[in-house]
Formats: structure tokens, sequence, C-alpha cells
């Protein structure tokens, strides 16, 4: 009885927060930016890389999110394969899984790219840990039967696995000097916010999808 008497007082006392009363009930989003140097804030502050540009926008959507940076310069698929169990740790709600771009400027082969990533996806899929799947797109130097063939892994995998798809994590950046630092390839600070302020409705989408899940 006595707790009873309570929650009319506590109602009371969230409600002059100004904050609507749900949103203590809601248990905090926990995300993982898994991916290479285009995740990993490539010569840049850490507050200027990928996740952390992406949680402050979500932020300011109203979303209790925390996005952990577990991006590595120079991974592979491969590479990304072989530390996922250990750089995904238990009681994260959802992956961006952003890695790729190695493989295609290595050349390595598009189906091994897929083996990896569709291992990645099934992993993380048995752990209850839904996964937005940001694709990449192979550099045109490495011919057409390759493009074709790297190109077409993201879009199956995320039909074949329901997954959010974003289909190029460089949209807005490439291809645009005053957005990517003087090797090229990797964005600068104003490229990564170029990059997030495309990237938040999908990322909007996906959490959306995790909080649902959450509520059956």
């Amino acid at each position: 009885m006595r707790f009873k008497a309570l929650i009319p007082a506590l109602l009371l006392a969230f409600a002059a927060t100004g904050l609507p009363i749900k949103a203590f009930a809601e248990a905090q989003i926990k995300l993982v930016g898994f991916g290479d140097s285009l995740m990993a804030a490539y010569n840049l502050q850490g507050n200027e890389g990928f996740p952390a540009r992406l949680e402050a926008a979500l932020r300011e959507r109203g979303h209790d999110v925390e996005i952990a940076d577990a991006g590595v310069s120079g991974d592979t698929t491969s590479g990304g394969l072989a530390r996922l169990d250990w750089s995904i740790p238990d009681g994260v709600d959802g992956v961006i899984l952003e890695l790729g771009a190695n493989d295609a400027l290595r050349g390595l082969p598009p189906e091994t790219t897929r083996e990896n990533l569709e291992a990645m996806i099934t992993r993380l899929n048995e752990r209850g840990i839904d996964v937005l799947l940001a694709g990449m797109l192979a550099p045109p130097n490495m011919g057409s039967d390759y493009e074709a063939a790297f190109n077409a892994i993201y879009p199956e995998l995320a039909a074949k696995y329901d997954l959010t798809l974003y289909p190029f994590f460089l949209n807005g950046a490439t291809g645009n000097p005053a957005l990517l630092l003087s090797d090229g390839m990797h964005p600068n600070a104003n490229g990564i916010n170029t990059m997030v302020e495309n990237f938040t409705p999908v990322a909007d989408q996906f959490i959306a999808q995790i909080k649902a899940k959450k509520d059956m």
C-alpha cells in the first residue's frame, strides 16, 4: 500500500522535469559502430568521428542512445570477423556494420567479402543484436566485373536477412575534395557531418525498429 501511495507523487515529480513520463521507462539504446578507418575517426579528434557525431544527431532527435566506436583503421571483413565477438559486448542492441572498403581497395575476392559479412550478420542475429548494414561501392578502377560482383553484396545480404540498409556509407563526401582529407579518400570533419546528416534518417528508423522489438 505504501508503494502504491508513492506512485502519484513520483509521476508528479517526473512531470515537473518537463520530460515525457515515458522517457523514464525507456532503457538507453546501445549501438556499436563496427568498421574500419571510415568509422574510426581517422586523423580526426574522437568527438569529430562518425559514431560521436551520429550519437549527437540522434540525441538532438530525442533518442537516449549511446554509440561506441569499434572502428579499426585498415580492417578488412576478415579482420572484422576475427574480432567481432570480443568487440561487441553483451547488452548491445544494434550494430552499424561498416566493412568492405579495404577488401575492395586490395582487390580481395568479392565472394570472400560476402562470406565474411554474412558470417558476422549471422553471429549478431544469433545474439539477438540488430544490424544496420552500411554499404560500400568498389572503386571503378577495379573493372566492371569486379564492381558488379562487389556492389551487389550489400543489397543482397540486406534482402536475405531483412536488414536495414544504407546503400553507400560515404554518400555525400566522396568525390568532394572540400569534404575529404588530403589523401582524397577519408572524410574530414565537415565530410563526417555531411555523412551523418544523410545517414541520420536511416539510423532513426533503425532505432525505431529496435524499440519496437523491445516493446513486444
